[in-house]
């Protein structure tokens, strides 16, 4: 189980608790019910790289206690 903490630099922070074999897709559904929005408005990024729905968490190698920039589109 992993906890990772997705922050929008805007003043939210949320703590979402997913598995590594966990898509992006379903991480950005667990994170939309957390902050009220829709989830596929949600992007996230690490540095320069955005996430794609279809890939596991697993094979971006986002481990537990990682920190994911939040934009919103």
């Amino acid at each position: 189980m992993l906890e990772i903490t997705c922050n929008d630099r805007l003043g939210k922070k949320v703590r979402v608790k997913c598995n590594p074999d966990d898509t992006v897709g379903d991480l950005k559904k667990l994170i939309a019910a957390q902050t009220g929005t829709k989830w596929d408005k949600i992007v996230l990024k690490k540095w320069y790289t955005t996430f794609k729905d279809h890939i596991q968490l697993q094979d971006y190698e986002i481990h537990d206690g990682m920190n994911i920039e939040l934009y919103y589109q």
